[in-house]
């Protein structure tokens, strides 16, 4: 592998920059690099920049829309993209149901979802996790009964991030119960304005509405949104998960949000001096950064496999744990930096344009919130116990 870029990958890398530099509007990228909340219009004003320049589907062919990148080009966007505050596209649309649509779907659902996905038209959540079907996701209990031309759906889908703003989901469902666990699986695409359907929202830790429960009561699906076969759902959704977890890593946020921690313990005293200065905070900047540099050489060393010919397999799994652990003891450090001030905070401080007396400091709320929040990581797309297990058995062969 080859750490260093080519003549073209720098010139891509400029190219990038002087998007960024002229296109990037300033109060998003506020709000990103002061972790303040990002509304769903941010994200659809963000996404038509993109579109515009043709860098949204970077994932996709570029038959369908998409970028001809190579993988490396996909890891300087990503890389750049952290470095200048650029929001996290909603991965759910053109990262996840896409990429199943085009390898599985037919052509009428390539020709009706894809062009809807690259608009805006269509916003899309993930239908995957249940009750009582998170990491052992093969135990999910949503039914799906074919009746003529549809399918009658029955059950409840939990943890459905964005949902309150999705007119889609793409869902896991359960279509032969005679089978072993995964072989009953299928992978259905529903309009969530479908009667039947109800949205429920779950306040997080941090006060937030992101995620949902979903509930299905008689809901009438046609049979034409069936993607690939029956039954097969379970390889459809090994192949979606595959590539969430490689960017469930998270490198280019993990840059970033050290910079930051770094440039906030360089404001915060202890003593009469910077925390940075601090022998013992400063040693546990330096242990996350040393981690956080392999896993960035984990990373291109998986990239230069893919842009070999390869495809992700269980390094993604060591990926998402490393690459979660990292992001969490970052959040853990800008925590103790602040200090006690961490602990109260209104999450109306959350809003960029918020003009009222902050609880404590300027820097807790988001921090604070951003800690919460991100205890999630190593949950969700499968947990870290679960992908210790794919790696054992994948990777080590026990």
């Amino acid at each position: 592998m080859n750490m260093n870029y080519t003549a073209e990958e720098l010139a891509f890398r400029d190219e990038v920059r002087a998007f960024l530099d002229e296109k990037l509007p300033a109060d998003i990228a506020a709000k990103v690099k002061g972790f303040r909340r990002l509304s769903k219009e941010d994200h659809q004003r963000w996404q038509k920049i993109l579109c515009k320049q043709g860098w949204y589907a970077t994932h996709w062919p570029e038959e369908y829309g998409g970028v001809n990148w190579t993988p490396v080009q996909k890891h300087i966007w990503d890389e750049e993209s952290s470095r200048y505050g650029v929001p996290r596209s909603i991965p759910f649309g053109v990262n996840m149901v896409a990429p199943v649509i085009i390898r599985f779907g037919n052509e009428e659902q390539k020709q009706r979802y894809l062009p809807r996905i690259l608009s805006g038209e269509d916003w899309w959540c993930q239908g995957y996790s249940e009750p009582g079907a998170g990491s052992d996701l093969a135990s999910l209990k949503t039914r799906a009964v074919r009746d003529g031309d549809h399918y009658i759906v029955n059950g409840q889908k939990t943890w459905t991030t964005l949902g309150q703003h999705a007119n889609m989901i793409f869902c896991l469902v359960r279509t032969n119960t005679e089978v072993k666990k995964q072989e009953g699986i299928s992978f259905l695409l529903i309009d969530m304005n479908t009667p039947g359907i109800s949205v429920r929202p779950i306040i997080t830790l941090d006060g937030e509405h992101e995620v949902n429960e979903v509930f299905f009561q008689d809901v009438k699906v046609p049979v034409a949104n069936l993607v690939g076969e029956e039954d097969k759902g379970w390889t459809y959704a090994k192949f979606l998960l595959t590539y969430e977890r490689t960017g469930l890593a998270g490198i280019g946020m993990s840059k970033a949000a050290l910079s930051h921690l770094k440039q906030l313990a360089s404001r915060r005293m202890k003593n009469g001096k910077p925390l940075i200065e601090d022998p013992s905070f400063s040693q546990r900047i330096a242990r996350v950064e040393i981690d956080l540099t392999a896993a960035a050489i984990s990373n291109l060393r998986i990239i230069a496999s893919v842009e070999g010919g390869g495809v992700p397999g269980a390094e993604s799994s060591m990926l998402k744990v490393k690459g979660t652990e990292i992001r969490q003891a970052i959040n853990d450090l800008a925590r103790r930096a602040i200090g006690p001030y961490a602990l109260p905070f209104l999450e109306e401080e959350m809003d960029l344009d918020y003009d009222g007396e902050f609880l404590s400091d300027k820097d807790a709320a988001p921090l604070s919130a951003q800690y919460f929040n991100n205890r999630k990581l190593s949950i969700f797309g499968g947990s870290n116990e679960i992908q210790k297990n794919i790696v054992s058995k994948m990777i080590l062969g026990l």
